[in-house]
Formats: C-alpha cells, structure tokens, sequence
C-alpha cells in the first residue's frame, strides 16, 4: 500500500470518525469517564496499525478526542488541541525533548570523530554472528536499569552500528531495546520505576521498597519477557510481522531504518578510536546518575548526604536529570573531541543541528501521543472509566483477582500508553480491596505492575515505545507491529500464571510453570517453522 492510499484511507476514515464525534458532542451525551473516553486512543492506534501513517492517525486522536470533550463549540474544540493538547505536550515533556535533542548531538559527534566505525569494527572482531549482536544488546539492556528512557536512547545508540554490521533489522534491534526497558526497571530496587511505585505506599503499613522489593518474585510479565528476549535469540525463532523485516535484511541488507535518517558513521574521521564512543557514553551515565540522585535530594545544604539512596531516586525527577547529565556529557564530548584532534570546532557545531534534525520524527511523535494522553486522561477521564470499571468486575472474584487486575491494567495502559500513570490509578485501589499482611496483596500489586509494563510496552503512542524506534532508527510503525506479536505471547502466559498464583500463591511455582511454557512455545516454533538464518 502507498503511501498516498494510506493517506487517502486516513483521511476518509477521520472525516467519518470527525463527523461521528462531532454529533456526539452536540446531542449532549455525557463524555466524561465513559466508554467515550477511550474513543480518541483507540481511534489513534487503529489507524497507525491500518493505515502505517502515524503522524496522521495521532493527529485525528487528538481532534476527535477535543470534539467529544468541547460540548459542541468550536472555539472549545480549537482551545483543546493547541492548548490543552499540543502546548501542555510540549512543557510537560520539555525535558526529554532536550533530552532526545542532544542525545542526537553526542550520536551525531561521535559518528563524525570516526569513535562509531571504529567501535564496529572492533566489535565485529569479538561479537560473532547475529545471535551475539543480539545476546550484546541484550546484556547492556539489562545493565542500564536506572531509567527506561535513558535505557531506550543509550542502548540504540551504542549497539546499532553492531546489529547493522550484522544485517539484524532495526525492528528487531528496536523489540530488544523495548523489551529490556521497562521489564528491567521494574524489578531493578534502584531505578527511576522502583522509586515511582514507592511513592503509593502510602495506606499499606510498608516501606515503598519493601512494597516494591516483595512484589518482583510475582511480576510474569518482566521477568518472563527477559527470559523470551534470550531464547528467542538462541533458538533463532521469529513469527508474525517480524519475519518479513528479518528477512529482508538477511536477504537483501534492508534494515528498516528510518527514511529520513541523516547521522551516518561513514564520513567519521580515520583516527577514531573505540575510546571515542565509549568515554562519552560512561559520562553520560556516571553523570546522568549522578544528577538524577542530586535532583532528587542526595545532597543536602551543607555537603552532608541524604540519609536513603533509594529515596533520592524517589524524590528525583528524570525530565530534569538527564537532561542535567546530558548537557555536562556534551559539553566535555566537545572539548575531548577537539583535544584529540578527531574533530573541530566548526565540525563539532555542524553536528548539533545534524543530531536534532535526527531526533524530529521522534520529537514530533512523543509530542501528539502526549496531547493524545492529555486530552483523554484529563479531558474525558479514562483512566477514571478503567478504574472504576475494574472495581464493579472485582466483586466476588477474589482468587481470580490477579488476572482480572492484570488485564484491565495492560487495557488501561495500552490505551493511554502510560504505564506509570496505570499503577498510580490501579495500586490505590488495589491496597484498598487486601490486607497488606494477606499474601494475595503482593500478587495484586505485582500484577498491577505486570499489566502496566505490557501495556506500555504494547502501546503505539507509548513514551517507551517511541523512544525504543527512536533509538534503534526503526520506523515507528513497524516496531509496533512487529513486537506486538510478542508481547501478546507473554501476556498470555503471564495471565495464567496470575491465575494460578491467586490460588497457590506461590510465585515459584507460577514462574517455573511460566518459564517451561516459554521455552517450550519457542521450540515448538522452532521445529515447526524453516529456520530462516544460517548459521553465521
């Protein structure tokens, strides 16, 4: 399909959609915390995954969700798009932009020091094969557990030049990133989503580390994905959407990547080193940690030290901590590179446009799906709607409740593509169903948060989501469609083995029956299906 007929397809789909909402409005039917709520989210995501125009679909959400929550006033409408949707987007997430912007720029810098090639090359000495490009990209995933967000870009930008050498594709480099995000900073005690869970301790009777420490044994769907992540590389499977991207990069050397990608390694200088790439990457995340801690209260007046780590990173806010680490990092990237005399100083400021024009798309994408969120969530209320609707499904079902919380939590994050915004709404109510002293209290939290991470993790116009294709020059659209697939798959076995644990409780029983069910799918896929890949 061209891209004019997707265009095409959009249009008509969003006039009729428009028209629809717009009548809706009008007649007076009540908006707020209704089914109606989901309406903008589910018509953003439909259209991305039918049409594979993004821009478009997110736009059309945003409209459609202004139309229902204006009362039939055009001025209104107009008012929740620019102000309540684009303009808070943009003050809201300002951080991360900058963020985004000058991880650009140390990408960017780096490719033209010549450290990128020089890294592939040393790398394509001591990484072998396909599989070990991925087992490489996997294990610095799970190494970087402080933030998803600086998990997403720092991941991508180090282990792309390597998968690329490979001929692995961008979708697939873009799932690994994606899958060891968010499932590792969620059973990471120290990580910006440990201190994030912490802070809804509040009513429990515990400490939030406590809380969040003693539901990691039950959270399926992090630790379960980790473990997907690794077989699937080792048994060489794919399914789904994926098959397509992997072959043509094995076949052709398609990878997928974004069309509009401008930062290239090839143009580096020929004195680069592996130094060059490595020393701005520990900077940035000696530095990062260092700032994310400070602006979260580790150091007091005076020099003395916050009594709790853990508590500084509850106190901490990520939008203004890596951007802090950032700024320094390229500041010190600069001046290294033109001391080493790999790059000067007017090469050095041509990269800084170069690495933010990298990073639009990216930019453009966060900022609608964020208007996307603002007007359903604060606008229509969704997250009220899910809410209250997990509570009336709740009655009479207590051994079941871990399943039952697992799902509406993966719903409400998939369709506000927020994950922590899910267990900020779901673990107050949850504490409030349990005694904290009942074993089943854990497992409900613990699902809580597994239905919040595959949520997230599923959704297209989540911040981890966009950030993960960022990272990995992967279309936006074809990351979506292709891990889908595999998330579905472990949802699906995490949902029964929170069926089970609401009747054993017994989060070694479920996660070894999980574990077997993984492996075992993945080897019947394997036997089933030609392998695609020789081995290399």
């Amino acid at each position: 399909m061209t891209n004019k007929n997707n265009l095409r397809i959009a249009l008509i789909i969003g006039i009729i959609i428009v028209a629809i909402s717009s009548f809706v409005a009008g007649s007076g039917v009540e908006t707020y915390a209704t089914f109606w709520a989901l309406v903008p989210p589910i018509v953003a995501i439909g259209l991305a995954l039918i049409t594979k125009e993004v821009f478009s679909s997110l736009f059309i959400g945003i409209v459609v969700g202004a139309i229902l929550s204006s009362g039939g006033s055009f001025a209104n409408m107009v008012d929740h798009v620019v102000v309540d949707g684009l303009i808070a987007a943009v003050s809201g997430t300002a951080g991360i932009f900058l963020f985004l912007i000058i991880l650009g720029m140390l990408v960017a810098l780096i490719n033209k020091s010549g450290g990128t090639a020089a890294f592939g090359d040393w790398a394509a000495k001591r990484i072998k094969g396909r599989k070990g490009s991925q087992i490489a990209t996997f294990l610095l995933g799970i190494l970087i557990f402080i933030d998803d967000y600086f998990n997403c870009l720092t991941v991508g930008s180090v282990m792309r030049p390597v998968t690329d050498s490979h001929q692995v594709s961008r979708a697939k480099l873009a799932y690994i990133i994606d899958a060891t995000a968010a499932p590792i900073c969620m059973i990471a005690p120290i990580s910006s989503w440990a201190a994030a869970v912490s802070g809804y301790a509040d009513g429990t009777g515990l400490s939030g580390i406590e809380l969040f420490v003693r539901a990691i044994p039950f959270n399926f769907y992090s630790l379960l994905t980790l473990m997907f992540v690794v077989f699937m590389i080792i048994f060489d499977v794919d399914y789904g959407p994926m098959v397509k991207h992997e072959k043509m990069a094995i076949d052709h050397g398609h990878l997928g990547g974004v069309e509009n990608e401008t930062i290239s390694a090839e143009d580096g200088h020929p004195d680069g080193k592996v130094i060059d790439l490595v020393l701005p990457i520990l900077v940035l995340i000696v530095i990062s940690v260092f700032a994310l801690v400070y602006v979260g209260g580790y150091f007091e007046a005076g020099g003395e030290y916050y009594k709790d780590f853990i508590g500084a990173f509850g106190n901490t806010d990520a939008t203004v901590g890596l951007p802090w680490g950032a700024i320094i990092t390229l500041i010190f990237t600069i001046a290294y590179f033109i001391m080493r005399k790999v790059i000067k100083f007017d090469k050095a400021m041509d990269c800084l446009p170069e690495g933010f024009n990298a990073m639009v798309p990216a930019i453009m994408i966060l900022t609608m799906a964020t208007s996307l969120k603002n007007i359903s969530n604060d606008l229509l209320g969704s997250a009220e709607f899910v809410g209250g609707a997990m509570e009336g499904a709740a009655a009479g079902l207590y051994s079941f409740l871990p399943a039952v919380i697992f799902v509406v939590a993966i719903f409400l994050a998939f369709a506000t593509g927020t994950s922590w915004g899910t267990f900020g709404i779901l673990i107050p109510i949850v504490a409030s169903m349990f005694n904290s002293t009942d074993p089943i209290f854990f497992i409900g939290i613990s699902a809580c948060l597994s239905g919040a991470v595959c949520g997230d993790h599923l959704s297209p116009i989540s911040d981890t989501t966009i950030m993960s294709a960022a990272g990995a020059g992967c279309v936006h659209v074809d990351h979506v469609s292709t891990q889908i697939p595999y998330g579905l798959t472990v949802a699906t076995i995490s949902f029964l083995c929170f069926l089970l644990a609401g009747f054993t409780n017994s989060a070694l029983l479920c996660l070894g029956l999980g574990s077997v069910i993984v492996i075992g799918f993945l080897f019947i896929m394997r036997k089933r299906e030609t392998k695609l890949f020789p081995e290399n």
